[in-house]
């Protein structure tokens, strides 16, 4: 049995913990999804062999060659969901009062659940608005976007399921370009449809 309530200043360690944790548990699944994709297995098998005849038929060295181009791409994997995690930490998750609280368009809510007898912080959701049409007392917002990362597959499902399209994709992972390469991970954007959701003030 979950509870959904607004962020409290208590919730801080609670909520940092979860995000750090939370984001780099995708590492893994981005570098196992980049592995298995048919380029990088070419070359896989290309540089083994490289190491295998380089290393006078040492199955050692071809191990060897591979491991570290296995590395360098999650080495790639890792730095893109750290950095990641490291701006927005250093930015508008310094501070969720300030950022999301204190911002009428925005906010900052979290799921709690009792664990062992206990209430834990289990989730968290922050959206960030772009003020639409006011009426009265109420602000009217046209349509909802996510952005998750191309190894996020679950979530896109669950997204999906709930009603959102993909209306975009992008590259842009704000790190080093090549490692973006590498890690083969894109940013599709979803998007509710049409329906309009109202927000009180």
């Amino acid at each position: 049995m979950f509870s959904i309530r607004k962020y409290r200043p208590s919730d801080q360690h609670a909520v940092m913990s979860l995000f750090h944790d939370g984001i780099l548990e995708h590492v893994y699944p981005a570098f196992f999804k980049a592995m298995s994709h048919q380029d990088h297995v070419g070359i896989a098998l290309s540089i083994c062999m490289a190491g295998y005849v380089l290393g006078g038929s040492s199955y050692f060295q071809a191990l060897l060659f591979g491991s570290a181009w296995a590395g360098l791409i999650y080495y790639s994997c890792h730095d893109i969901y750290e950095s990641y995690m490291k701006r927005r930490l250093s930015t508008d998750m310094v501070d969720i009062q300030a950022s999301y609280l204190e911002n009428p368009d925005n906010g900052f809510w979290v799921a709690e659940a009792d664990v062992n007898g206990q209430s834990k912080v289990v989730g968290m959701v922050a959206v960030t608005g772009k003020r639409g049409e006011e009426e009265g007392e109420k602000r009217s917002y046209e349509r909802l976007v996510v952005d998750v990362s191309s190894p996020q597959t679950a979530a896109i499902s669950l997204y999906q399921k709930s009603g959102f399209v993909q209306t975009a994709s992008h590259s842009n992972t704000h790190t080093n370009h090549w490692f973006s390469k590498l890690a083969r991970i894109t940013v599709p954007l979803l998007t509710t449809t049409k329906k309009q959701t109202n927000k009180k003030s």
